[in-house]
């Protein structure tokens, strides 16, 4: 019944005219073409495009990262976010500050391209996720799971924990 329930939906799904082959793409090009995520599209309200707070802020990238640096003890930029990392590193590094419970700010590299050059460009690091601890830039993953294991990390989250 199962199977015979599903081969049913199977075949719906590929005689329906978007999951045919067409002139400038595949079934998935054809989907995206319906997508809303488009910034100016003309069909969608003013009220459910995106928006930056960054450009209404009047401050620069740079001044955002230097002044996310400053004010949190530990920062970290990374792909998601520490309760929903999207990429192993960033799992890696979140899971290994969570172990000594100090609070964590972040923010999502992928939401914002030109954020994420600022960041790389404010640090000369290319890869995230990028870790800065007492406004000092620590490294990524490896690095903190280095420092973990020896010992450092806990002796630096300690400074940052009595600046709270």
């Amino acid at each position: 019944m199962a199977r015979s329930l599903a081969n049913i939906i199977y075949k719906g799904l590929a005689a329906s005219p978007a999951a045919r082959p067409t002139a400038s793409g595949s079934f998935y090009q054809s989907i995206l073409r319906f997508s809303t995520s488009v910034p100016n599209d003309p069909d969608t309200h003013e009220d459910f495009r995106p928006t930056s707070k960054v450009e209404k802020s009047g401050l620069s990238l740079n001044d955002i990262v230097e002044q996310d640096i400053k004010e949190n003890p530990v920062m970290i930029y990374m792909k998601g976010v520490p309760d929903l990392p999207r990429c192993g590193f960033s799992a890696l590094a979140v899971r290994v500050l969570k172990e000594y419970s100090v609070p964590l700010s972040a923010r999502n590299i992928l939401e914002d391209q030109e954020l994420k050059n600022a960041v790389k460009s404010f640090s000369h690091w290319p890869t995230f996720p990028q870790i800065f601890i007492n406004g000092e830039f620590v490294g990524g993953s490896d690095i903190i799971l280095n420092m973990h294991q020896n010992g450092e990390l806990k002796q630096k989250l300690e400074v940052a924990a009595k600046q709270q």
